[in-house]
């Protein structure tokens, strides 16, 4: 792992953005995963921080390196959980321990907030990452089921 790596909070705890330079630069990378994100990105992410989301990112000098957005939510099975929406290491930075830093900055802060559990989705098709996941001690517990409403 990469030992100039740095965490940033983009948000505060009520979703203010923090640090609008951080989230301009997180766009390129945070498209790799979501590329049909509206061309207005900080508009888009203000209306997700307001409804409670929260971003952090890895970064290595003025580079983000990986970009997450997560929330707390409570639930019945599991109680507080830390869910990860998006998680992204810049395609030509993967392998090198970014993905792993970020995810450790995610369980710290999923403990500083008191949380039993740190959940995500992964597409089907993204087995790299789910070899990822697994490395990282996710376990797959259910399936999720969708309905389009649109």
């Amino acid at each position: 792992m990469p030992a100039d790596l740095a965490l940033v909070d983009v948000t505060g705890a009520s979703g203010e953005i923090l640090a609008p330079d951080w989230l301009a630069r997180a766009e390129n990378v945070h498209r790799q995963l979501r590329d049909r994100l509206p061309l207005d990105y900080s508009r888009r992410l203000a209306e997700v921080f307001a409804g409670g989301a929260r971003m952090m990112l890895a970064t290595q000098g003025d580079a983000v390196r990986g970009v997450a957005v997560w929330r707390v939510i409570q639930n019945t099975y599991e109680g507080s959980r830390l869910y990860v929406d998006d998680l992204v290491t810049d395609a030509t930075h993967r392998s090198r321990g970014v993905g792993c830093f970020l995810l450790g900055g995610l369980e710290v802060r999923a403990r500083e907030l008191g949380c039993d559990v740190i959940a995500l989705d992964s597409g089907t098709q993204r087995t790299a990452a789910h070899r990822f996941y697994f490395r990282e001690g996710f376990v797959i517990p259910s399936f999720c089921f969708r309905k389009s409403l649109t």
